[in-house]
């Protein structure tokens, strides 16, 4: 209503790009929408509507109608103003394409209905960005029944409630933690915990400290293509002591090996370790926080899941996948306080 009432009233000769992921989805909503309110006060003239290419001509402005379905139209023309539907349902890549050829000002609507997603990450941080929260409350045209069934979730569905009632961001059911973010660590080292990549996955090393009943995990190394003396290398340049203790994937044997003849105090991970699920339990008896410069390790808590079946109901182990970092978290935790000597300082 904002663009046929305001912007096409002051503007003219501008290109306007209504877009959403699929067009079927596009023709179903914002298209239809689009199109009801110009018949409705008696705006719509069918000499100015072209069906082929889902354009139409208001007050001298070319409105179209875009899908990323439609790869020619998202790299073709520019456009002065571009407003998103649904704008959860795009890629990153996606939103690239887009914004990269508008000239002036985008528009985006969204249910938070992802737990994690871009565009609180990427969008909504940004200093030339403004942010509205709207509910059904705000929408004076809103189908009594539609409203009642919202108001409905309140009683029914807790998480729809928040998302759909309260215009509040979702929370994952397959999330597998919950942790909180926060500046810096606290309490005491009890050690660090090492997962090896290579080619594809990265090295993570992560520091754990324990306060209380929470834990403080800092990401101190996430890269790739890292070789044992690299990664030698990087402890020595981050400052750890020799005696400091550290636990990896007793899968890597010699590499472990290797770090433990150049001089650390590293140790292949105890029996039971290995079992995600034991090592999981673990670390859900804290409360975890992590540093915000562990930039990688918290996209990996945001990612990591529980495997879903065929009827989205949730299985008992997690998808294996965005695990470098809570690897190296579990090995920690794990062979330190799951051992009735916890506090003991041990060289190998």
């Amino acid at each position: 209503m904002w663009l046929i009432f305001d912007y096409c009233d002051n503007h003219s000769g501008h290109t306007v790009t209504i877009a959403r992921k699929t067009f079927p989805a596009l023709r179903a909503s914002v298209m239809r929408d689009f199109f009801e309110i110009l018949e409705r006060y008696d705006l719509y003239k069918p000499a100015h509507h072209n069906r082929t290419n889902h354009e139409y001509i208001l007050e001298g402005n070319l409105i179209e109608f875009v899908s990323l379905d439609q790869p020619q139209k998202v790299r073709g023309r520019k456009r002065q103003t571009l407003f998103i539907n649904e704008a959860n349902e795009l890629t990153y890549e996606d939103w690239q394409q887009l914004i990269m050829r508008t000239e002036g000002k985008v528009i985006i609507d969204y249910n938070p209905s992802d737990a994690f997603h871009w565009i609180y990450d990427r969008v909504i941080p940004r200093e030339d960005a403004d942010f509205y929260k709207t509910t059904y409350e705000d929408n004076p045209f809103l189908d009594p029944a539609i409203k009642a069934e919202i108001e409905r979730l309140r009683d029914t569905d807790e998480d729809y409630w928040r998302i759909y009632g309260l215009g509040e961001r979702g929370m994952s059911r397959a999330a597998v933690f919950q942790y909180s973010t926060v500046d810096e660590v606290q309490g005491k080292l009890i050690s660090y915990g090492l997962d090896f990549g290579y080619t594809n996955d990265p090295t993570a090393l992560v520091g754990i400290y324990k306060d209380g009943d929470s834990l403080y995990i800092d990401e101190m190394l996430y890269h790739t293509h890292l070789t044992n003396p690299d990664i030698s290398d990087r402890l020595h340049t981050l400052g750890l002591n020799k005696r400091d203790e550290i636990y990896a994937d007793s899968a890597e044997p010699k590499s472990i090996e290797e770090l433990y003849r150049m001089g650390w105090n590293i140790h292949p991970t105890q029996k039971g370790s290995d079992s995600v699920n034991a090592g999981i339990d673990m670390l859900k008896r804290y409360k975890l926080h992590i540093t915000k410069r562990s930039t990688n390790t918290l996209k990996e808590f945001q990612n990591y899941r529980w495997q879903e079946d065929k009827n989205g109901n949730l299985l008992n182990r997690p998808i294996d996948q965005w695990n470098h970092a809570i690897d190296a978290t579990r090995y920690a935790v794990w062979n330190k306080l799951s051992r009735p000597d916890y506090g003991i300082y041990a060289i190998r």
